[in-house]
């Protein structure tokens, strides 16, 4: 009953990667479909990101009144009747209004089911759900592109996504009853919830009332969310200009490096998912961070462009244990007591450092040149490494491989 419920909580996450690349494959035919200005796309972005941020630091309260399987459906609904809203919009200003809903329920579903997992699942299944949502991330853009292709149509790609949505909404509404039951067979089934909030590791030393922000380790475990969610995304949105710029390449050529940048966080997270069997999160957390500084000292120096490619192969290579396996780490740096209020904060940060860190270096981009991209790179994943590496010193002795 566990792994056939794993499986829908995958399919979960597919559709959550599901609408986060749409906006961007449609855009260019959206834009002038609607004679919105080429920047509202950045608008509607910041509207969803919000909407997301303020769901995801309310999910530990929503979680604790409704459970996640009750939260996960009714987020999936209204990311459906987003999506559905969004086919069928008729200009920029009802497209704000349907991006409300869209950033509000992914939030609520993103919390609850990392919490979820990490509490009832091993490390390696973190690492792999967050591999499916790269899958979402994926076939998001290859369904809009066959309808554009087809017929010219981005309402019918937001559609077909909408009506996959429908789908799991169905399946999550007869799958209610499963949430329970599994995390109870996950638990022992006779443990109290007492006995669970009081598995606060000692060395901690915090009360049990202590608030979770207050607990220790808990501010440098947000700002390395901040900075990996700031690299990931930074990475990604001006990567190719760079390569164009600087390096040389053709912007095809470069789509097609950022892509394997991509690739490479998922398929790294698929290894990851194996990895765990025998090593700690701790130590793929921090080998990650060391391959992702490496890649960027790549990407800084004065060398050949290839040196520059691999540099972004290693980035996106260094980038796939981090953030699962921080996921996955929370329950067991502060216990089962916090950990959905602390899920809960470490996405409402995350999705802070990548609405909020790129759009900095086009600042300052456009001030400097794009030159700067690397160096900025640099110090953010220095400064996750930094955050990362004094939360363990806070922490002491980390937990065995395979959690």
């Amino acid at each position: 009953m566990a792994t056939f419920f794993l499986v829908i909580i995958y399919l979960a996450f597919i559709s959550l990667g599901l609408p986060d690349s749409l906006l961007g494959s449609a855009w260019p035919v959206m834009q002038p479909d609607l004679h919105a200005p080429l920047g509202a796309a950045g608008m509607l972005f910041m509207v969803v990101a919000a909407g997301t941020i303020v769901s995801s630091l309310a999910s530990g309260t929503v979680l604790k009144r409704f459970g996640t399987g009750k939260t996960t459906l009714i987020s999936c609904l209204m990311t459906a009747a987003a999506l559905l809203g969004f086919s069928a919009s008729p200009s920029l200003l009802w497209l704000i209004l349907c991006a409300i809903p869209l950033g509000l329920g992914a939030g609520s579903v993103d919390a609850g089911l990392n919490h979820y997992v990490a509490a009832h699942y091993k490390a390696r299944h973190m690492s792999w759900l967050h591999c499916f949502w790269g899958v979402g991330a994926t076939l998001g853009p290859v369904i809009m592109s066959r309808f554009i292709a087809a017929d010219g149509s981005w309402r019918h790609g937001y559609l077909a996504v909408s009506a996959i949505q429908f789908v799991l909404v169905v399946i999550l509404l007869f799958s209610l009853p499963l949430w329970e039951k599994v995390a109870a067979s996950r638990t022992g089934g006779g443990e109290t919830l007492a006995a669970e909030e009081e598995d606060i590791p000692s060395e901690k030393g915090a009360s049990a009332s202590v608030s979770p922000l207050r607990m220790p380790g808990v501010k440098p475990a947000l700002a390395a969310f901040l900075f990996y969610c700031g690299v990931e995304s930074t990475v990604g949105l001006w990567g190719s200009s760079f390569l164009v710029q600087v390096r040389g390449l053709s912007a095809a050529d470069a789509a097609t490096w950022i892509s394997l940048y991509y690739g490479g966080i998922t398929v790294g997270r698929l290894i990851t998912g194996f990895v765990t069997f025998k090593v700690s999160n701790r130590a793929l957390i921090r080998t990650g961070q060391l391959l992702a500084l490496a890649g960027t000292a790549l990407l800084a120096l004065p060398l050949p462009s290839v040196c520059s490619l691999v540099g972004l192969l290693a980035i996106g290579l260094g980038l796939a244990p981090i953030y699962p396996c921080m996921l996955h780490e929370t329950p067991v740096r502060f216990g089962k007591r916090n950990a959905q209020t602390i899920m809960g904060f470490q996405m409402a940060v995350a999705y802070t450092g990548s609405t909020f860190m790129p759009p900095l270096l086009g600042l300052l981009a456009s001030r400097f040149g794009i030159a700067v991209f690397p160096p900025y790179v640099l110090l953010s994943a220095a400064a996750m490494l930094v955050c990362a590496e004094r939360l363990n010193a806070r922490l002491g002795k980390p937990a065995p491989s395979g959690r």
